[in-house]
């Protein structure tokens, strides 16, 4: 039997192909017990582990409506060596929140839901002078309110003004906040743990990076109100005045 042969002139053929990928059912949302036995889980098989693709099933969950913290899962999960690619299962708000980080909305059987193109919304920081700062991030010159929620895809995040409790502040680089941090900080989403957060005065609710992550409990009152380095080793996180 001969090859099919490629059509005259065409540098690929894309078509439809069934391929199993392994599944991560969640029960809870509580990353650290799923940090935990997720490591645990690795340590038995890294090889098998590593580089694998990995889906997300949302549809076990105690509560339908559960609030999934993407950003701490993702970071969580390539943190670990592997390569988070889709959900499964969820609402309308966690695909919503997964595509925001921009996880593929996939049925049961794996095949990807199609989803009506929501229509364009308005960038938060798009005052004259914000936008890309040039190398895939972003640069935001007013205040960030509570509520809003700013991503640089590919790149770090510049906010030259003070970020408001209950904000959120997502990069797959680093995060430099030129005013108070009040809300939420977390760099390194794409898993790289290597990222650092930087801010002029440190008043987070949480700071996060690659996954690993502070709420504002556990993060040292001497350095509260500081300017402050946040960054890893050893998969700690650690906190200290620059």
């Amino acid at each position: 039997m001969s090859a099919i042969q490629p059509a005259e002139n065409e540098p690929f053929e894309l078509k439809a192909s069934a391929i199993t990928l392994p599944v991560l059912r969640l029960f809870d949302t509580d990353m650290d017990r799923i940090g935990e036995r997720l490591s645990h889980k690795i340590d038995q098989a890294p090889d098998f582990f590593h580089n694998a693709p990995i889906v997300i099933d949302l549809s076990a969950l105690k509560s339908g409506d559960a609030t999934v913290d993407f950003a701490l899962l993702v970071g969580l999960i390539r943190g670990m060596g592997m390569i988070p690619v889709g959900v499964q299962g969820g609402n309308e708000l966690q695909n919503e929140a997964a595509e925001m980080l921009e996880l593929a909305i996939l049925g049961n059987g794996g095949e990807r839901k199609t989803r009506p193109r929501p229509k364009p919304k308005p960038r938060v920081g798009a005052n004259a002078g914000d936008g890309d700062n040039g190398s895939g991030g972003l640069l935001v010159t007013r205040p960030v309110r509570s509520g809003q929620r700013l991503y640089a895809r590919g790149g770090d995040l510049v906010v030259t003004a003070a970020v408001s409790s209950g904000a959120e502040l997502f990069a797959d680089g680093n995060i430099h906040v030129y005013g108070a941090l009040r809300g939420r900080a977390l760099a390194g989403v794409n898993g790289n743990a290597s990222a650092r957060i930087f801010c002029r005065k440190l008043n987070a609710e949480l700071v996060s990076i690659a996954g690993r992550y502070k709420v504002s409990d556990s993060i040292s009152r001497e350095h509260w109100g500081d300017t402050v380095q946040i960054y890893l080793v050893d998969n700690r996180l650690i906190v200290e005045p620059v």
